[in-house]
């Protein structure tokens, strides 16, 4: 291959790199000195950022020892201890429990032998009947909402796991930005690029720069949302667990996961009390007065209603698993995709870089390389996500 360069101006070229690579920032920062003005202002900006990060780097080791280990599991049992609605919801259970004893006890002071007319036997039977269900569907109630705890915990926890691998994505981001600036650097003192690829690098390392503000910021709030949801000081540090990033979803077909989501989930459970209390009314109006009156015709009519209510129930749960189990299948397969596009993204990057060092690339095609790179990462990263989600929607849909 021709080169654009004599070999004599090739090799102090690839010595410059060579010597930027290994030496490090304190190096460039005195070649910087010796060069343009600009250079010396790009200096006084990323040496503030150096300092800041070794002193970031310096604090590590205390805030590491500060904060606390949580997996995922962890979370969930945290969140059901402390939750503020959870509480709020097992104090109401416990309220329906009192209240269902003073109405048993005060129905079983009424002797059956007392009981020979409708509204006698609406009062002991249906009334007991009634607080029986209220406690029973507040009970229910409460596992609804332990259900709806530990979905909330497990997105918050991602939430949070996703905004620190964007962190560490966008650091990455900024460490090849840098390395551009120098390898430009390093190409202009010899020669052999322009002014202008320095320009175009130190613009790359500022939106770098900014991205990883950005990232920090969002990891700050991912963690205050869920140290709220889970009921603890706002401030509580936490050393998430990254360990197996992407769950394993439940192994069903879709028939499967529908057939378990009707015996399980607490919606049909509460229809099918609302259609016992319905029979019982029918029950008592046929032994008390009859069913050809107006109240047996409204009672008879109101259990028709509870059969038509349990229907649309069933019907409503198994198109919410069948959205549920579509969707995680999308998600798995998007995960695979999203794998392919940031590898090949990588290797975009790769072959650019290389074509730059060797003359062939301009510093604009590095830089968009990389951000084409960033980019994927993200999406990749987002794919986990919206998958571990897609499995936690799922198991809830069936009424795990």
């Amino acid at each position: 291959m021709n080169l654009p360069y004599s070999p004599k101006k090739w090799l102090a070229i690839s010595l410059a790199a060579l010597v930027a690579t290994s030496i490090g920032a304190g190096a460039m920062a005195q070649s910087a000195n010796d060069g343009t003005a600009s250079q010396a202002t790009n200096q006084t900006q990323t040496t503030p950022s150096n300092q800041n990060n070794q002193a970031d780097t310096a604090a590590k080791p205390v805030a590491q020892d500060a904060a606390e280990t949580l997996t995922l599991e962890k979370a969930v049992e945290q969140a059901l201890k402390t939750n503020p609605k959870l509480q709020q919801a097992r104090l109401d259970e416990k309220n329906a429990s009192v209240n269902a004893e003073l109405t048993y006890r005060s129905v079983a002071e009424i002797p059956s032998e007392f009981v020979r007319s409708l509204d006698a036997a609406k009062q002991k039977y249906v009334t007991s009947a009634q607080a029986k269900m209220t406690e029973k569907l507040n009970k229910l109630a409460v596992q609804a909402t332990e259900n709806q705890i530990k979905l909330g915990a497990q997105q918050l926890y991602y939430a949070l796991l996703h905004a620190q691998a964007d962190l560490d994505l966008k650091k990455q981001s900024l460490e090849r930005a840098q390395t551009q600036l120098k390898v430009a650097k390093a190409h202009f003192d010899v020669g052999t690029k322009a002014k202008t690829d320095i320009l175009q690098a130190e613009m790359g390392v500022a939106g770098a720069q900014a991205a990883l503000a950005a990232a920090e910021n969002n990891v700050e709030i991912a963690r205050m949302k869920l140290n709220e949801f889970l009921g603890v000081d706002l401030d509580k540090k936490w050393k998430l667990s990254n360990e197996n990033k992407q769950v394993a979803a439940p192994s069903m077909t879709l028939q499967q996961a529908q057939e378990k989501a009707l015996q399980q989930r607490i919606e049909i459970t509460q229809k099918q009390e609302e259609l016992s209390l319905a029979e019982l009314n029918v029950k008592l109006i046929e032994e008390y007065s009859a069913l050809s009156t107006y109240p047996g015709k409204i009672a008879r009519y109101n259990v028709e209603k509870a059969k038509l209510a349990i229907e649309e129930q069933k019907r409503t749960v198994s198109r919410e698993v069948a959205e549920a189990y579509y969707s995680l299948n999308a998600a798995k397969l998007s995960i695979e995709f999203q794998k392919k596009a940031k590898e090949a993204a990588a290797e975009s990057y790769r072959l650019t870089s290389l074509r730059y060092e060797n003359g062939l690339a301009t510093t604009l095609e590095v830089i968009q390389a990389a951000e084409a790179l960033a980019d994927q990462e993200n999406q990749y990263e987002q794919a986990v996500q919206n998958y571990n989600l897609a499995v936690v929607n799922f198991e809830t849909a069936t009424g795990r």
